[in-house]
């Protein structure tokens, strides 16, 4: 069996509205392997977004123990976490993120800027992440000029580039056309397969909850297999 990336135990998180507790998970426990491509799944309002956000770092659990690698990131400082999602995750959104005065390059560039790498060094490694999602000639094309499903090519490229150990994706393909798409869980596909990418994903889409090796299905803020 591969090694756990990531680790839940009992992990819970509520929302405080003035005295008013809102429970959104409830003890979680649950591991992801190493090179798993994993689905979340369940109605508006389960927790799904919640989720990812806790494994990226980006929201704190209200309660539990959740590791990535050996790092147990619920105890980490703010600092120390965004020093580790630096070099250890790469999100991707539904609506790409991209800044539009920024060229294809210079926006998958921009986490490179949080490393020592030179500048030589960057271009390489922009280029690379570029061309493993089939952009290789658009690197000076602005968000403007391209389509949506490019776009989405591009926020990948810069999830990517830093060559993290994980990618996580909220709703990827929720604002694209059927063929962008296919075409987008396509290229998550062969990024697990092919370079053994540990990826999860939030979709309500079952087409694309089908590319994945796992589904998980959220409902009021508990797990159960899909």
């Amino acid at each position: 069996m591969p090694n756990a990336l990531v680790r839940l135990e009992n992990i819970s998180k509520s929302y405080w509205r003035d005295a008013l507790e809102i429970p959104v998970l409830r003890n979680l426990t649950f591991e992801i392997p190493e090179g798993e491509f994993l689905a979340l799944m369940g109605p508006s309002g389960s927790g799904k977004t919640t989720l990812l956000n806790l494994i990226a770092g980006i929201d704190r659990p209200s309660g539990g123990r959740l590791f990535v690698g050996r790092e147990e990131i619920s105890q980490m400082s703010e600092a120390a976490l965004a020093r580790w999602r630096s070099r250890t995750i790469g999100f991707i959104f539904q609506f790409y993120n991209l800044i539009p005065v920024l060229t294809a390059f210079e926006n998958v560039e921009l986490p490179l800027f949080l490393t020592d790498l030179r500048r030589s060094e960057r271009r390489r490694q922009v280029e690379t992440a570029l061309s493993v999602v089939g952009l290789a000639d658009r690197l000076h094309h602005y968000p403007n000029q391209l389509s949506g499903g490019q776009e989405q090519r591009v926020a990948i490229a810069r999830a990517l580039v830093t060559d993290p150990d994980l990618l996580l994706a909220d709703e990827p393909t929720g604002d694209l056309d059927k063929q962008s798409a296919e075409d987008v869980m396509h290229l998550l596909a062969f990024l697990n397969r092919e370079f053994g990418k540990t990826i999860v994903m939030v979709t309500h889409d079952p087409r694309a909850a089908g590319e994945a090796h796992t589904v998980l299905r959220l409902d009021k803020g508990e797990l159960a297999a899909a």
